[in-house]
């Protein structure tokens, strides 16, 4: 199953589930529209509704609810049988430190897999501000990241987690290359020092604006510095117990993916792409 929180018809959705599908049987239940920043919201107070959409050819089911309906309603109701694994984005935007991923609804669709017992992934893609994308639509940019959770969600398939480990968070780099190394990485804590901003409206009432400024340095060993300041992709296990220790099994998990990431990059096949 392919998820995330950009909406069905999200670009990179398109890549990632048309990445998948030489591999697996693959089903699109995602929201409807935009849900950035849902967490692990769930609609509990008014009914969802889903509708077959025609997205770049494929039939996919949108849902007009969160990031974690779409996996509940898929999982519970829309797909014949629990999936092997449930993938989410790529997302349009990282989703670094913990400051984002607790509010992700790209990470949460995972989350909520893992909580149903179901390996999951979120993936997500650093975009400059500046960058635009046609929705419904395939674009090159997502072509290679694509490519590459492919092979990440392939090692899961075939290999499982390591134990402790219930799903992973991977960040791309705006400027993946092939080439582009892959790193095991600890989860930074902040990306931004909050701030709030108080205005007025016309009638002289106050409202406010909340947001952060990015904060100047990270640890050296984190997801945001490996994607910044290194320009490689972060993967990141992660634990419902969110106490997951540093084993012989992450580490060695770890150099597989290199491995698998580095033999794509010398495939002939895919060395133009």
């Amino acid at each position: 199953m392919v998820t995330n929180d950009d909406g069905v018809f999200s670009p990179g959705i398109v890549a990632l589930s048309e990445a998948l599908s030489p591999y697996a049987t693959v089903s699109v239940i995602a929201p409807e529209g935009q849900q950035s920043a849902a967490g692990m919201s769930l609609t509990f107070h008014r009914p969802l509704r889903v509708e077959k959409v025609l997205v770049h050819g494929r039939v996919c089911f949108a849902v007009s609810g969160s990031p974690a309906d779409s996996v509940m309603v898929g999982v519970n109701r829309m797909l014949p049988h629990h999936p092997d694994m449930v993938v989410s984005g790529i997302n349009i935007g990282e989703n670094l430190t913990i400051q984002d991923i607790l509010a992700s609804g790209t990470a949460a669709a995972a989350m909520e897999a893992a909580l149903l017992g179901i390996p999951s992934i979120a993936f997500s893609m650093e975009v400059p501000p500046s960058k635009r994308f046609s929705h419904g639509q395939k674009d090159p940019r997502f072509d290679l990241p694509a490519k590459v959770a492919a092979q990440i969600a392939l090692e899961v398939l075939q290999q499982g987690f390591p134990e402790g480990v219930n799903l992973l968070n991977v960040n791309f780099p705006w400027k993946t290359r092939p080439g582009t190394k892959v790193k095991l990485t600890s989860i930074e804590v902040r990306k931004y020092r909050d701030y709030v901003i108080e205005r007025k409206d016309p009638r002289g009432r106050p409202y406010y604006w909340v947001w952060g400024a990015r904060l100047p340095t990270y640890e050296k060993d984190s997801d945001i510095y490996a994607v910044h300041k290194q320009g490689m992709i972060s993967i990141s296990p992660l634990s419902l117990d969110l106490t997951p220790s540093v084993a012989k099994g992450v580490r060695a998990f770890g150099r597989r993916l290199e491995q698998r990431v580095d033999a794509m990059y010398a495939d002939p096949a895919d060395a133009h792409k």
